[in-house]
């Protein structure tokens, strides 16, 4: 059973509960509202300030901010699932430190298909461009989602190779999904939307561009896919960053050489030197992650198969006010704002109502507006 998601937001904002701390204490079993109520084993270690903090907290105080982010975000037509929801991607859910939660727009079934991650410089040769967009183009014809990080140059290549091909392509961002950065790209980040494709970030609404939210994304891009491509990088880069946790996750890296003379092929040479493959084509990509890709669809079938056998348990689990609301929801489409005059349930519990509909499947938001999926 998925926690709920202001309990996430409420511990996420405490001092020493970063997501790696916070990964550790799910994988003991530790859930946030244990965290919040203090109800902790005895050889549980947390930092001195964290131990404070959890003593002296305001809970109502914090789950009301938390109330005030889900509706900002749903206002926006965003969706959030924290690490314990079964649409949170299980690759990501793999690494030391996955995001307690994720913002969404777009495509929310993308995450549990397999990805491969392009990257690159930001200011890349007119061949390292158009490498990008073929590679993208050819590998997301072959079944992969395309995944990079909005920035210019060979991401914005990339991005633009699967849209090419009339694929989707997902997107991991430094900012929260309303801010797009570079805003050059935000023509772009529409058209990924639009085209049935997928922003993703860890960071809530109002979180604008700041200088080290770029580096902790880089993990998530990583983490999210089976492999990952450097097309050009100069030895001192974001996008080396992004192959190196790429490499400590377990996770394939591809790199494409250049002339000894192009600095921007220096990170490539010298990721192959550290066990990166050569590649010259999309073959030598697909080949060794075949394997892999084999698995996840798998993994999509069966996880497919037990939602099938799940749903009558699932609406079992609606209380009965959720079950109202899903009814009146498949009327038509509604707001929030209707649905609290409708119904005269509060802001506070409709939303909550909501999120939970949300998280079983039932109902996703389009705008500002609910809307029936089953």
């Amino acid at each position: 059973m998925s926690s709920d998601p202001r309990e996430w937001i409420a511990v996420s904002q405490l001092p020493g509960l970063g997501p790696a701390t916070l990964s550790k204490l799910t994988a003991q079993g530790i859930s946030p509202a244990q965290l919040l109520a203090f109800q902790l084993p005895e050889d549980v270690r947390l930092r001195a300030d964290t131990r404070h903090a959890l003593h002296t907290i305001n809970l109502k105080s914090l789950l009301a901010q938390a109330d005030a982010v889900i509706t900002r975000g749903l206002a926006l037509g965003l969706t959030l699932i924290s690490i314990d929801s079964e649409s949170y991607p299980s690759l990501l859910k793999e690494i030391d430190d996955p995001p307690p939660l994720l913002w969404l727009k777009g495509n929310i079934e993308l995450l549990q298909q397999p990805q491969l991650a392009i990257v690159g410089s930001r200011k890349p040769s007119v061949a390292g461009a158009s490498s990008a967009f073929e590679f993208a183009r050819s590998l997301a014809s072959s079944g992969f989602i395309i995944t990079s990080g909005l920035a210019q140059g060979i991401d914005t290549a990339a991005h633009k190779g699967a849209l090419k091909a009339d694929r989707p392509t997902l997107a991991v961002l430094g900012t929260s999904p309303e801010f797009i950065y570079p805003a050059v790209n935000q023509h772009l980040a529409d058209n990924i939307v639009s085209s049935g494709g997928l922003l993703v970030s860890e960071f809530p609404p109002g979180s604008k561009a700041r200088p080290e939210n770029f580096p902790k994304r880089n993990r998530i891009i990583s983490g999210l896919a089976v492999g990952t491509l450097v097309v050009e990088a100069a030895v001192r880069s974001g996008s080396l960053i992004t192959a190196r946790l790429a490499m400590e996750q377990g996770r394939e890296v591809f790199a494409i050489p250049g002339s000894i003379h192009n600095p921007l092929a220096k990170g490539c040479h010298m990721l192959i030197r550290q066990g990166a493959l050569l590649v010259e084509n999309q073959q030598q990509i697909c080949e060794p992650l075949s394997p892999m890709l084999g698995f996840l669809a798998d993994q999509i079938t069966q996880v497919a198969q037990d939602k099938l056998k799940d749903v009558t348990t699932r609406v079992e689990n609606l209380s009965d006010k959720e079950t109202m609301l899903l009814q009146r929801i498949r009327q038509s489409a509604i707001t929030l704002d209707q649905l609290h005059a409708e119904t005269t349930i509060t802001i506070s519990e409709l939303q909550q109502m909501l999120i939970n509909l949300q998280l079983e499947g039932k109902i996703d938001v389009m705008g500002d507006r609910y809307l029936a999926l089953c």
